[in-house]
Order: C-alpha cells, then sequence, then structure tokens
C-alpha cells in the first residue's frame, strides 16, 4: 500500500512538470496553424481562430525545403547505420575479447567524450579538407560514422548477457563475427534501438558542423536550412513555425517508438568492469 502511495504522489509531482515541458511543444503545433496576424496579435492569440496551413504550404513549396529535408534524411541514416555497425563491432570486441592494451585504448576512447567540439573543430575541419569533402555530405557523415558512446553502451550492454550461448556456438564451429550477429545483437535490441535514436538525435539537430563544413544551399541540412530560411523570412512567423514542426516531428516520431527499449536499455547496461 504504501509503495502505491508513493507511486501516486510522484505522478502528482510529475504530471505538472509533463505539462510545463509540453507546453512549447503544444504552442509551437498552435502556432503553425495560426495565420500571420493571429501570431502577430498582442496579446497572442492562445487558441487558433481556425485551421489555416498557409505556413505549410509555403514551406513546402520552398524549392530547397524538401532538399534540405533529404539532406538531414541522408546524414542521420547513415550515421544511425554506421555507429549500429561499428560501435556493436567495437563494444563486442572490448567486452569479449582480451587483448594487449584494451582497457587503456578504452579508457583513451572514453576520455575522448568529454573534448569539447571547439577543440576538434579545427582539425577535423582540415582533415576533411584534405579528404576533399569540404561542402559536401560526406563532411557531415565521415566525422560521426562511429561515436565512442555507441562503443561503450554496446560493451555495457554486452557485458550483461551471459557467455553460456556464445561459448556453445563456439563449440559448434561458428567464428566470432556470426556469434555476434547471429546470437547476440538479436539479444542487444534495447542498446540497439537506444544507439539508433540517440545518434538520430544528435545527427539530425546538429547545427555548429554543418555551419562550419557547408557553404552552399543545396548542401545545407535541414537545421542549417531552417536557421537561414528564418532569419530571411522573420516576419512570416506561420511559415517558420511550421518550418519548426516539420523538423522537429521526426525527432518525435523516433523517441516514441523506442521509448520503452530506449528505458529498458538504460536499465539494464549498468556499469561493469
Amino acid at each position: 500500500m504504501s509503495t502505491r502511495r508513493t507511486s501516486h504522489a510522484w505522478h502528482l509531482l510529475l504530471a505538472p512538470l509533463t505539462l510545463a515541458f509540453a507546453l512549447p511543444l503544444v504552442w509551437l503545433l498552435l502556432s503553425s496553424v495560426m495565420s500571420d496576424a493571429e501570431i502577430n496579435r498582442f496579446p497572442p492569440a492562445l487558441w487558433p481562430d481556425g485551421i489555416h496551413l498557409g505556413g505549410y504550404r509555403y514551406v513546402l513549396g520552398n524549392a530547397m525545403f524538401p532538399r534540405w529535408f533529404l539532406n538531414s534524411l541522408i546524414v542521420s541514416t547513415v550515421a544511425v547505420a554506421s555507429n549500429l555497425l561499428f560501435g556493436a563491432l567495437g563494444g563486442y570486441a572490448f567486452a569479449r575479447m582480451r587483448f594487449g592494451g584494451s582497457r587503456l585504448v578504452l579508457g583513451l576512447m572514453l576520455a575522448t567524450m568529454v573534448v569539447p567540439f571547439q577543440l576538434t573543430m579545427i582539425p577535423t575541419f582540415l582533415v576533411m579538407k584534405w579528404f576533399g569533402l569540404i561542402d559536401t555530405l560526406g563532411a557531415l557523415i565521415v566525422p560521426s560514422l562511429v561515436t565512442p558512446f555507441a562503443v561503450f553502451l554496446f560493451r555495457q550492454f554486452f557485458l550483461s548477457l551471459p557467455r553460456e550461448m556464445e561459448e556453445a556456438a563456439w563449440i559448434d564451429g561458428c567464428s566470432r563475427l556470426r556469434v555476434l550477429f547471429s546470437i547476440v545483437l538479436p539479444l542487444a535490441r534495447p542498446a540497439l534501438a537506444t544507439v539508433a535514436v540517440l545518434t538520430f538525435l544528435t545527427a539530425w539537430n546538429d547545427l555548429s558542423w554543418p555551419l562550419i563544413a557547408i557553404n552552399h544551399d543545396t548542401q545545407y541540412t535541414l537545421q542549417l536550412g531552417l536557421t537561414t530560411f528564418q532569419g530571411q523570412h522573420h516576419t512570416k512567423w506561420s511559415a517558420v513555425m511550421a518550418g519548426n514542426v516539420i523538423t522537429v516531428l521526426p525527432v518525435l516520431i523516433a523517441f516514441l517508438l523506442a521509448q520503452k527499449t530506449f528505458v529498458q536499455s538504460l536499465t539494464s547496461s549498468g556499469i561493469k568492469g
């Protein structure tokens, strides 16, 4: 009974907080279907007089906006796929294989997670310039092919799995790669979903690096394009709000689809040596 009362007390506390965090998103959605006159009204209108889709028509009618959306989708999809593949390979190697200096390499890799982007920005730019990738989508894809966080999360999850099934497969003659892809990864769906969601969020919402590496508007990502779009159309707020809704929608859908596995991964991937 006391546990149930504690749970209800937490719900009473979390419900107002959830509402407070959801209000900006609700306001964004409502503003996107308002007319410019309603948005500019003072005091501001809290509810639209009707559904006005002029902002969405204006945004989708912009020749560059679908291209920016496609660029972001390409960069985010490649980043997710590569982090799932390389992160799983690296995480499995650190979790199951012992080689000279493995702990040192793991420590150095994890240390890079605390290095600010500002310190690596210029070296990364010079490397991408040397490869001739500046002002192409490759400059956005290559630096995000694998992240230390993905390797670390996979390692922690693999450490929580029992070795017995893997050892039985080794006795039957399976290679390490076959064990990984046939036995281990099917059990690692929570970790896969977590890495996929967090990588997608990072790649989709990234603005700093595209702002540095991309110059031509045909190579803009959605975040970078929306920033320039907002600067050029600051008086047409309905279009700006509609563009923001379109930008936020894929992120929201991705998180909602993977919410259960995301929580499961965080609760099952404890810190292990």
